[in-house]
């Protein structure tokens, strides 16, 4: 009887990632355990999902699989499934992966003498780095280009990540043979379990440096200050995080590098105060400049600009200044600049000006309460 796609049985593409095969199995283990399920044929089923999992869970077997097919799969001595399944003295394996997962989370190893696949010698990404950049108010509105200096760590430049001196000075590892991995048998009254581990002499690199790199003393990679330089998006809005691929931490064993993240942080102004494209500010008016009205300059985010001031404008009266506003961060155009009127009534009076309010105030056409609230 012909088997049927492992990828298909798990329904997953032969691109799926190790986290996606996990999450098809889990999933399809559930809905066909026969704790679970009692359908006919539930059981066959399961033990179909169950080895498709052990195959394409395991990074070598998986390539064996690719690569041959079934075929490629014997040298591994087909699936690790052997019946074992349900609860055992009240505990639900079905929830926790495979049997190959189970036991190497208490034990290290794998069930019926099929090991797990160290992981010593797996190459692993580098660390994102994170980074905070200070920029002022009016490079955040027009944009700008922003350098600076961070640590990182990346691959050495002579050994180019190999750790040695030179090509000479690797040899293969006695110990594993160059596995990068060494099997031991343990014996436990579920049976015998084959523990396989990275080898503690190359630490699972399947190779020994006998002379190291003068430069990374072995390590493969160095810290070096890099002088980064960024372009800052007009309009960007303070607390904007940027992300630079590969601008971070090399990886061993040939990982790759992590990403940077650059957090912006905008620096206030003294006059203005943003909220998203548009500007805001405050602009102060004596009693008079407020009753007669009068032309005055407002600082923007585009220079002094010249703001007309109504007779009889109120405290705390709001103008707008159309199109005064940043670019806006996205899409095209300008906001607007708002100008809060604070009109200053004068706490003290000279002689003669005590004189002109008194007359004002006797002034017959003048409305009742027109100035009372000036003097509030």
């Amino acid at each position: 009887m012909n088997k049927r796609d492992y990828y298909e049985i798990l329904g997953i593409n032969k691109t799926a990632s190790a986290k996606e095969i996990k999450s098809a199995y889990r999933k399809l283990a559930k809905q066909y355990h026969p704790d679970r399920n009692k359908e006919a044929g539930a059981e066959s089923k399961f033990k179909e999902v169950q080895e498709a999992y052990e195959i394409l869970s395991d990074e070598r077997k998986r390539a064996a699989y690719d690569q041959y097919g079934h075929a490629g799969t014997q040298s591994f001595g087909g699936s690790g499934y052997q019946g074992f399944e349900g609860n055992f003295n009240g505990f639900d394996f079905s929830d926790m992966g495979s049997i190959n997962d189970i036991f190497e989370q208490f034990f290290g190893g794998s069930f019926g003498g099929f090991s797990t696949s160290g992981s010593g010698n797996r190459s692993v990404r580098g660390e994102d780095l994170e980074v905070n950049v200070k920029i002022d108010f009016l490079d955040a509105i027009f944009g700008t280009e922003k350098a600076f200096d961070y640590k990182r760590r990346v691959v050495c430049h002579s050994c180019h990540g190999s750790g040695a001196k030179d090509s000479s000075a690797m040899k293969t590892c006695p110990a594993c043979k160059g596995q990068g991995r060494v099997a031991r048998i343990q014996r436990t009254f579920l049976g015998n379990f084959q523990t396989v581990t990275s080898c503690p002499d190359c630490q699972g690199q399947g190779q020994i440096i006998k002379e190291k790199c003068p430069e990374c003393n072995g390590q493969g990679i160095v810290n070096e200050v890099e002088n980064f330089s960024i372009k800052i998006p007009q309009g960007i809005p303070d607390g904007v995080t940027l992300r630079f691929k590969e601008k971070g931490n090399s990886g061993r064993k040939g990982g790759g590098y992590g990403d940077l993240y650059v957090n912006i942080e905008v620096k206030p102004h003294d006059k203005l105060e943003r909220k998203g494209d548009d500007i805001f500010t405050t602009l102060k008016l004596d009693v008079t400049e407020a009753v007669l009205g009068i032309t005055k300059k407002v600082t923007t985010v585009h220079g002094e600009k010249d703001l007309e001031i109504p007779p009889g404008t109120q405290p705390e009266a709001v103008l707008k200044m159309e199109g005064m506003g940043g670019p806006k961060f996205r899409g095209d155009g300008k906001g607007d600049q708002y100008v809060r009127i604070i009109i200053e009534i004068p706490k003290k009076l000279t002689k003669e000006q005590k004189e002109i309010w008194t007359k004002i105030h006797e002034i017959k056409d003048v409305k009742p309460g027109f100035f009372d609230g000036l003097f509030s």
